[in-house]
This record gives C-alpha cells, sequence and structure tokens, in this order.
C-alpha cells in the first residue's frame, strides 16, 4: 500500500530581515505551508510577509528564543516541522533529501543538519563552526522546546535521532554593527538565563571565559585559518562572552538595589 503524503510545516521566526527574508522562503518554498512569527519588526518585515502569497505571518511579542520558537510550533498544521533562521538557505539538494527522509518508511523522530556558514557572500571554514549541527527537522507529536533555556534553544526528541548529509546555508555575518548587535543580545540573554539559575557573578571567569573563547575559536578551532573574518568573528564572539558577564552583574546589582528599598 501506498504510503500517505507526509506534510511538511516550515517555520521561520523574524525580527527585521529585510535583507534576508525573502531568499529563506524561496529556500522553503517546497514545503506544504510556511509559517512566519514577526516580532514587530520596525524595516518592513511583516508588511512583505503579509503580502506574500505563500505565507502565512503572525506577529508576536518577543520575550526570548525559546518562548518564540514554542508559540511558533504551536501555529504548525502539519506533522513534520521545518525550523529554519531567517538567515539561513535550504539549498537545492538539501531540499530533495528533506523530501526523501519524510517519505522515508522508518523516519527518526528529529534530524540534526550541518551548517555551512557564511561571512557576507563567502565561507567561513573554521573559527569553530566547522562541527556545528543544530536540530531543523523533526516530528511535532516527538518533540518540544525546552524551558530551560531561552537563547540558543534547545529541543528535546523522544525518539531516535538522525544527521541529514547536505548542509544547511547561515549567512551568519551581515556586517560588523549587525553581527556585533547581534552577539551581545545573546550574552544579556545568557545572563539573564544565568541569573534566573541562582548562578553569581565572578571576576576570575569575567575574565577568563572571553580570553577563553577568542583563543579556543581562533586558535584551536583554526580561526586562524580564516584570516580576517576569522579575527572578526572570534572577537566578537569572545565579546558576547564578556557582555554575558556585565549583565549578569547589573542584574545582580539592580535586584540588590531592589530588595534594600523594600527593607522595612
Amino acid at each position: 500500500m501506498k504510503k500517505d503524503h507526509q506534510k511538511i510545516s516550515a517555520l521561520i521566526i523574524t525580527y527585521n530581515e529585510m535583507g534576508y527574508i525573502q531568499d529563506c522562503i524561496d529556500s522553503v518554498s517546497f514545503a506544504d505551508e510556511i509559517v512566519v512569527v514577526d516580532s514587530y519588526s520596525t524595516d518592513g518585515t511583516y508588511e512583505f510577509l503579509k503580502e506574500h502569497p505563500k505565507v502565512k505571518a503572525i506577529q508576536h511579542p518577543f520575550s526570548n528564543f525559546t518562548q518564540q520558537k514554542t508559540f511558533a510550533l504551536t501555529q504548525a498544521s502539519h506533522p513534520w516541522i521545518l525550523f529554519v533562521d531567517a538567515d539561513e538557505i535550504i539549498p537545492q539538494a538539501l531540499r530533495l533529501e528533506i523530501r526523501e527522509t519524510v517519505q522515508s518508511d522508518s523516519p527518526h523522530a528529529a534530524y540534526w543538519f550541518y551548517r555551512k556558514f557564511m561571512f557576507k557572500k563567502t565561507p567561513l571554514r573554521y573559527s569553530g563552526w566547522q562541527t556545528d549541527k543544530n536540530y531543523r527537522l523533526f516530528q511535532k507529536d516527538k518533540a518540544k522546546f525546552t524551558d530551560k533555556k531561552i537563547v540558543h534553544e534547545t529541543l528535546e526528541v523522544d525518539g531516535s535521532s538522525g544527521i541529514l548529509n547536505e548542509k544547511l546555508i547561515h549567512y551568519c555575518y551581515k556586517d560588523y554593527d549587525d553581527y556585533k548587535a547581534k552577539m551581545l543580545n545573546y550574552g544579556r540573554l545568557k545572563a539573564k538565563e544565568d541569573f534566573y539559575r541562582e548562578k553569581s557573578f565572578n571576576y576570575f571567569y569575567y575574565f577568563l571565559k572571553p580570553a577563553w573563547k577568542f583563543f579556543n575559536h581562533y586558535i584551536l578551532r583554526l580561526g586562524i585559518l580564516d584570516g580576517k573574518k576569522g579575527v572578526t568573528i572570534c572577537y566578537l564572539n569572545a565579546l558576547g562572552v564578556l557582555e554575558r558577564f556585565r549583565e549578569l552583574k547589573r542584574l545582580e546589582r539592580k535586584n540588590a538595589l531592589a530588595y534594600y528599598l523594600l527593607m522595612p
């Protein structure tokens, strides 16, 4: 008996993504539906999405990445979920592999994708990203985002996992200011995560961890072979770690001040 067609919902979250969103949507147009959850963009992203004939566009306030992706997941109609970032592209070979995978007789519950990182329009081959992989394809009823993380969200999978052969293309670096803002934002969100877990600010880690981040990615993970691109990426990644500890210290001071003011 012929197996029923397994439908796919492509999900994307956006905020000010006019530089990338068109190519991203084009690359997932093979999906049975495309749902984009926008965090009230100010650059015309939402207006563009509303007019797109293949897109179901929804605006939803952003709290953190995990909550936003969990909300997007509730909007999906189909059993298979393809979750991509707005600055990611599904190349043709990967599209074919995805189709074949979801129609296979014994699919895994979820699949990892390796990613090819792009610095503007040229590949970033090292700098710590050469082994990077993420869950991007999974069965809706067998996976959920854990509420233990609010950035670099983690998928909890009920079942086995596989890895697809073809790579996802990730345009990680648009320009210096954009990537710097992204790393600083990630750092602040990680600080909130630490604060909620009652992790305390530590001067030793404040100095050690940013330095280790740069050394690890630039020397041990061969960022030096990426030339000037490697220096830029590794520096900004380390800056994000530094911001994490700066923000944690600010949150602790703010909490201590609030406690002092509330004392009888």
